[in-house]
């Protein structure tokens, strides 16, 4: 059974080099710009929900294309501080402050979350 699977995995494997590694080398050495890109994206979709807006609605209100904002959505987009100036102006929030409380709030979550793990059962939990 084992040569079997061996075989298989063998004759389906890629020619092509994984990039694993490179991506989360890259993922790490970029990690804090990252978490705010993904902060202003959450601000912005937050945004969008409460205010009932699309894609298309945030374009027209930015003066950009669809795609861009898709890009911005993705939380990949290494902003400039004119850029996000620009679009908390045009949109009327504030993401810089978004984005630094959200990163407040994760790195905190994340602290009593590392404190709840270590606490004994018996004792009550915190969040």
């Amino acid at each position: 059974m084992r040569k079997k699977t061996l075989d298989f995995l063998k004759a389906h494997q890629s020619e092509e080099e994984s990039t694993f590694v490179k991506e989360a080398e890259w993922r790490q050495e970029n990690a804090k710009w990252l978490e705010w890109s993904q902060n202003v994206a959450l601000g912005i979709i937050d945004f969008m929900q409460a205010n009932g807006l699309s894609r298309s609605d945030v374009a027209e209100k930015l003066g950009c294309s669809p795609q861009y904002v898709s890009k911005i959505l993705s939380g990949q987009t290494n902003f400039s501080f004119k850029s996000i100036a620009e679009l908390e102006s045009r949109l009327g929030i504030p993401l810089m402050y978004l984005a630094h409380s959200m990163s407040a709030v994760n790195h905190y979550q994340h602290e009593n979350l590392c404190d709840i793990v270590a606490e004994p059962i018996t004792r009550p939990t915190r969040l």
